[in-house]
């Protein structure tokens, strides 16, 4: 896999993260230093392991599933960027009530802001790609995107956010597509 593609999945995952810290920076809660710090390090730690998770998981299925696991890859991919799609048209009046950078709060959106990349690290077990090096760029680029986003935040509305989700779902989709073809 190339460096190319490994980019384009990590910019597509990262789109959650990027929105929702977007959108908790629009509400003014995430202003402090260690806030920031706090929120982009569990986004990138949880988009790194997650992929692994689905890596290994996948890596144990791949004798049973080998002829047919390109198209697995492809509709874990599309199930996923339509999600995503579908997620930036909906209306989503919810708010932050709490911070979240602290406790459960942060550890929930972590989990359902990577919950997309166990399936990509599924994925590219059934395409026999190493994971480690993908997680890692995964990981930084969530990461950076979510510290981008926190700063961004104040600037523009939430709607730049919903249209995040909905770009990163198309980009999902055409590494989806590539993996199919190729």
């Amino acid at each position: 896999m190339e460096i190319i593609e490994i980019l384009l999945i990590a910019f597509g995952l990262a789109m959650d993260a990027f929105a929702v810290s977007l959108s908790a920076a629009a509400t003014g809660i995430i202003t402090s230093k260690r806030a920031i710090f706090r929120l982009s390090f569990h986004f990138g730690l949880f988009q790194f392991l997650m992929p692994l998770i689905g890596w290994f998981a996948g890596a144990r299925l791949i004798p049973l599933i080998s002829s047919f696991d390109h198209w697995i890859a492809f509709f874990l991919l599309q199930f996923v960027a339509i999600r995503m799609i579908f997620a930036g048209v909906k209306e989503n009046k919810e708010s932050f009530k709490n911070d979240p950078s602290r406790g459960s709060s942060l550890v929930m959106l972590s989990v359902a802001t990577s919950i997309d990349a166990l399936s990509v690290g599924f994925s590219l077990a059934m395409v026999n790609i190493n994971i480690w090096y993908p997680s890692a760029i995964i990981g930084l680029v969530t990461a950076i995107l979510s510290i981008i986003g926190i700063r961004l935040g104040n600037l523009f509305s939430q709607k730049l956010g919903k249209m995040m989700e909905i770009v990163g779902g198309i980009i999902l989709s055409g590494v989806g597509i590539h993996i199919l073809i190729v």
